[in-house]
């Protein structure tokens, strides 16, 4: 049997199969972070083409976390009941349904956040879209917290499987984590324990809000892709102090925008060699680790997915734009054609999605070349 659709169960997890959908923003709610029927659809969609795990893109917990235009909202009781439906809808389709949830801290622009100057761990120029954030206050981190762990709430009465906090690409858990972006001196700054205690903080609030039995998991960057960024190994203590509170899973990432060739979704991705590039971080989580690992990063080919889980590099392999441009693609490969992916890893189906409409293929031919250039 392929190891790609061997089901996944452990005290916390019970999942078909090892192939997971990574959060990506689909720009398909409405203004003010309402579910709207078509992100129903895309995410019902592909669990019923046998992707295993569902991970919506990234559930801002607040007004001021909003990243972009059209993301989807946790941050009030009212969006419950359109998050319930498209929980339900997945589960329909025997897929399982991961709520993740963040803030943009620093990295969003004051007209996406109602003419607000952005916030993050310190006042850091050069890795946002712009606009230097402020420094947040003491008082402002605790109530972050606690806004977190009612998102987390709101997940879990919507029905959702479990929760899974965005501590990558430089959103607000990822800038605390980061020596680069987190220059403070007090008690959330200054040596990795530091840096590390805002995102022990929301954990514990979080697990404290939906109780022991409701699986959280983590989405980590193990690299900034500049220079005085996270290493793997902060990312792995920072992991690793979780996963002895109880962690369900760590999806490993990296990168930010403006991180070049280190970025989260690279372009050009166009052989076999060329995928799976932060798998050496995952299997470096997976010799320390008793948690399941999750690796996400170009990968295209079942080839290298099947070798992935058969190396035990990790337990669990995730996909976002081949998704987009295939979303049959797991069905595809489990009815027994393994072709490649179609995904030319051009990007443009981001930039499609900040004409409104939500995020799209751009629906390249084989043929076709790629001009121009697109957001990350």
């Amino acid at each position: 049997m392929s190891r790609l659709f061997e089901p996944y169960i452990n005290s916390t997890l019970d999942i078909p199969n090892r192939t997971v959908r990574s959060a990506t923003w689909e720009g398909m709610a409405d203004e003010d972070g309402f579910v709207q029927p078509g992100l129903i659809d895309l995410l019902e969609q592909l669990a019923a083409n046998c992707v295993g795990i569902v991970i919506p893109g990234y559930f801002y917990i607040r007004p001021d976390g909003r990243g972009l235009p059209w993301q989807t909202g946790i941050w009030s009781d009212e969006h419950v009941k359109g998050l319930k439906k498209l929980a339900t809808a997945v589960q329909a389709q025997n897929g399982r349904v991961i709520a993740q949830i963040a803030h943009a801290g620093g990295r969003t622009l004051p007209a996406t956040i109602m003419g607000k100057i952005p916030a993050g761990p310190s006042a850091v120029e050069g890795f946002a879209y712009g606009t230097t954030p402020r420094e947040l206050t003491l008082g402002e981190i605790r109530e972050l917290v606690d806004d977190f762990a009612r998102a987390a709430l709101r997940a879990k009465q919507a029905g959702f499987d479990g929760v899974q906090l965005h501590a990558a690409h430089c959103y607000l858990i990822s800038q605390f984590l980061s020596p680069y972006c987190n220059r403070r001196k007090d008690a959330y700054g200054g040596t990795p324990a530091g840096r590390r205690r805002f995102l022990t903080e929301v954990y514990e609030a979080v697990q404290a809000a939906v109780g022991p039995e409701f699986p959280v998991l983590i989405k980590i960057n193990t690299t900034d892709g500049i220079e005085g960024g996270i290493t793997v190994e902060e990312s792995l203590a920072a992991t690793r102090q979780l996963a002895d509170l109880g962690l369900a899973a760590v999806e490993v990432s990296g990168g930010m925008a403006g991180s070049d060739n280190s970025r989260p979704s690279r372009k050009g991705i166009s052989k076999p060699s060329q995928e799976a590039y932060f798998r050496d971080m995952a299997k470096a989580f997976k010799k320390e680790l008793s948690i399941p690992v999750i690796l996400v990063g170009g990968i295209k080919s079942p080839e290298v997915a099947e070798d992935i889980l058969a190396s035990h590099d990790a337990d669990f392999v995730s996909m976002s734009r081949p998704l987009i441009c295939e979303p049959d693609l797991v069905r595809r490969w489990k009815q027994g054609d393994r072709a490649r992916a179609r995904c030319v890893s051009c990007n443009k189906c981001l930039a499609e999605g900040l004409k409104g409409t939500g995020i799209a293929c751009v629906g390249l031919s084989d043929n076709q070349q790629v001009k121009g250039d697109s957001v990350e």
